[in-house]
C-alpha cells in the first residue's frame, strides 16, 4: 500500500474540500502540472512541424506521453491515438466506420450519454440499434449481449464501469462473443482505466476509448483511443500533420495515429497526462484499486445503514457509490453537504438518463473515489448525510 498522506500533499484543494466528485474529474498532481509548466516556460513549440531545437524537444516529450500512455494500457504507440476526451474517441469511431443500411450496433442501457447518442445518431443512416437491458444494480449479462448479435451485427460497444452504478463488465467475454460472430467491439474505459488494471490485448477490443482526466489524472481536454486495426477507421479529420504528401490532384495519409491527429494538439495537456500516467504507475493501478474498494465498501455499508438512505449499485463495484435520501431531491443533499461540510459530490442524471430512469428516480446523489481520499472523509459524508436525514 502507499502513503496516502504524501500523496494528497500533491492535491493542494484537498486541504479545502473533501473532493467526492472523481467520476466527473480527477485532480491533477503537482508533478503533472510541473511538466505542463516547464512545456509553457522552457521549451514551448508545436509538434512535429520543425527542424529547431524547442521543437524536437516538444516532439520527443509528446511522444514520450504516447510511448506511456500506450504501455500503461499494453498497447503500442502506433495504436494510441490521442483526442481531447473519450466522448470524441467514440464519436470518431461512429464516424470513421464504413457503414450501411441495415448494418447492426449493439450497445447498452447503462452507458453514458457518450456512448449511446452517437449510435442512436446512426440510425438517421439505416443502421439498426439494439439496446441491451441491465437489471437494476446496472449489471448486464453477457448473454444477453450475445442474444442481441445478429448476422448484420458491425459493432458491440460497451462500458467497462458505469458511471452510474460502478457495475464492472466482463469485457473480455464480451469481446469474445462480438468477435465469434464476426463484430469489432468498442470500450468505453472512462471509469475503469486508472482505477483498475486495463490490459487491452488482454481484452482484446477492437477500440478503446478514455478520458485523461478521470482515474488517469490528467488535465481536462485530453483523450486516448485505441484502435487494433487502423485500417478499420477512416479519419474523421483531415489536414496539417495527417499527411505524407500532396499534390493538387490528391494527397497520401501518413501511417497511424499521424493520420487520426490533424491540426496542432494538446500538447501542454498531453505531456501533463503523461507525466499523471508515470504517477499512477509509480503508486501501482493495483494498489490503486485495492485501495479504493475499501474505502467504497465502507462507504456504501454504512450509508446503507442510515435510515432514509437508499443506494443502488452492486456489491462488486468500483468507487462509485449513487445514493438518495427519501423526501429530499438530489440536488439538494448535494448543495447541503458541500455548504455545511465542504464536501463536492455529483448530483442528477449524470450523463445517463436511460440508466437513472429505470430506478424510477429523478436522479441520484454520487460519491466517488479516487486514490486521494481517506477513510476520514468517508466518516465526514456518513454524518453529514445523517444530519440531512434528520432533516427530511
Amino acid at each position: 500500500m502507499y502513503d496516502i498522506h504524501s500523496v494528497r500533499k500533491d492535491f493542494p484543494v484537498l486541504d479545502e474540500v473533501i473532493y467526492l466528485d472523481n467520476g466527473a474529474t480527477t485532480q491533477t498532481p503537482v508533478p503533472a502540472v510541473n511538466a505542463m509548466n516547464d512545456y509553457f516556460f522552457k521549451y514551448a513549440a508545436n509538434h512535429g512541424r520543425g527542424a529547431h531545437r524547442l521543437a524536437r524537444q516538444t516532439t520527443d516529450n509528446y511522444e514520450d506521453a504516447r510511448d506511456r500512455i500506450a504501455d500503461f494500457l499494453n498497447t503500442t504507440p502506433e495504436s494510441t491515438v490521442l483526442t481531447k476526451n473519450a466522448s470524441e474517441s467514440i464519436n470518431m469511431v461512429a464516424l470513421g466506420i464504413r457503414w450501411e443500411a441495415g448494418d447492426h450496433v449493439v450497445t447498452t442501457l447503462v452507458e453514458h450519454h457518450s456512448n449511446l447518442l452517437p449510435w442512436m445518431r446512426l440510425r438517421e443512416k439505416g443502421v439498426e440499434v439494439t439496446i441491451v437491458g441491465s437489471d437494476r444494480e446496472g449489471c448486464v449479462d453477457p448473454k444477453d449481449v450475445d442474444a442481441a448479435i445478429t448476422d448484420r451485427t458491425k459493432l458491440v460497444s460497451v462500458n467497462h464501469v458505469s458511471n452510474v452504478f460502478g457495475s464492472i463488465r466482463d469485457v473480455e467475454k464480451i469481446t469474445r462473443v462480438a468477435q465469434k460472430n464476426g463484430a469489432m467491439v468498442l470500450v468505453d474505459g472512462s471509469q475503469s482505466a486508472g482505477h483498475m488494471p486495463v490490459d487491452i490485448k488482454k481484452i482484446g477490443c477492437d477500440f478503446f476509448a478514455t478520458p485523461g482526466h478521470k482515474g488517469l489524472l490528467g488535465p481536462q481536454g485530453t483523450g486516448i483511443l485505441c484502435i487494433k486495426d487502423p485500417d478499420t477507421l477512416e479519419p474523421t479529420y483531415i489536414g496539417g500533420g495527417t499527411v505524407h504528401a500532396v499534390t493538387t490532384e490528391g494527397y497520401e495519409l501518413e501511417p497511424s495515429p499521424s493520420k487520426f491527429e490533424a491540426g496542432t494538439p494538446n500538447i501542454p495537456g498531453v505531456i501533463g497526462l503523461g507525466r499523471a500516467v508515470e504517477y499512477v504507475q509509480e503508486i501501482g493501478v493495483e494498489n490503486i484499486e485495492k485501495y479504493e474498494k475499501e474505502l467504497t465498501t465502507d462507504a456504501v455499508k454504512r450509508l446503507a445503514e442510515i435510515e432514509g438512505v437508499e443506494v443502488y449499485g452492486p456489491k462488486d463495484r468500483t468507487g462509485v457509490v449513487p445514493f438518495n435520501v427519501e423526501g429530499m431531491n438530489p440536488h439538494d443533499v448535494a448543495m447541503i453537504l458541500d455548504e455545511t461540510r465542504k464536501i463536492c459530490v455529483r448530483s442528477g442524471y449524470h450523463c445517463a438518463m436511460p440508466s437513472v430512469d429505470m430506478l424510477g428516480v429523478e436522479g441520484t446523489v454520487r460519491a466517488s473515489f479516487a486514490l486521494y481520499n481517506t477513510e476520514e472523509e468517508v466518516d465526514s459524508l456518513i454524518e453529514g448525510v445523517e444530519q440531512i436525514t434528520m432533516l427530511a
